[in-house]
């Protein structure tokens, strides 16, 4: 029995750093880089005298912070959520879909998960998406605007947490 544990003990220490170094790293957001981002989005938000809804999520479209400024109508919120989860999981501005319903391909609004609407803007870090950032409560050009200040502030975020999670 001593033998086939030293054995077994062995193997895993020749095998698992073989089988560590073919395993990717996957770079995650933090809730702190979260805040961050949601800071810089409210202060954009503030400056303009605007009302909305920020939530930022991460890769997979799961909501990490959500935030509704005072007097915000409350239908926002779904629609923030909907708008950061389509630049999560699409990996690309849910301003992309609304431009493909414009411009006549209907079949847009079918993809699940979707929600073709201007103001979901990915996070993007090494050329990865790890989360994204969806504001909702003014005109499309406004939560745009607004989300991007957001996704802007991510990088000195990151930078200033060290990196981000792996």
């Amino acid at each position: 029995m001593k033998s086939f544990r030293t054995i077994l003990y062995s193997a895993l220490f020749v095998i698992a750093p073989a089988v560590r170094a073919e395993l990717p790293v996957k770079k995650v957001m933090t809730l702190n880089v979260a805040k961050k981002i949601a800071a810089a989005a409210e202060a954009e938000a503030n400056r303009r005298h605007l009302t909305a809804v920020i939530v930022v999520v991460d890769d997979g479209g799961y909501p990490l912070l959500l935030q509704r400024l005072d007097n915000t109508q409350v239908a926002s919120v779904e629609v923030g959520i909907g708008k950061a989860r389509t630049a999560a999981i699409f990996r690309r501005p849910s301003k992309d879909f609304e431009d493909q319903v414009k411009d006549g391909r209907i079949a847009a609004l079918a993809l699940p998960g979707a929600t073709p609407l201007q103001g979901g803007v990915p996070i993007i870090l090494d050329g990865k998406v790890i989360g994204a950032i969806g504001v909702s409560g003014e005109s499309p050009k406004d939560d745009e605007d607004v989300a991007k200040a957001g996704a802007a502030a991510a990088a000195a975020a990151i930078a200033a947490e060290g990196g981000s999670r792996e």
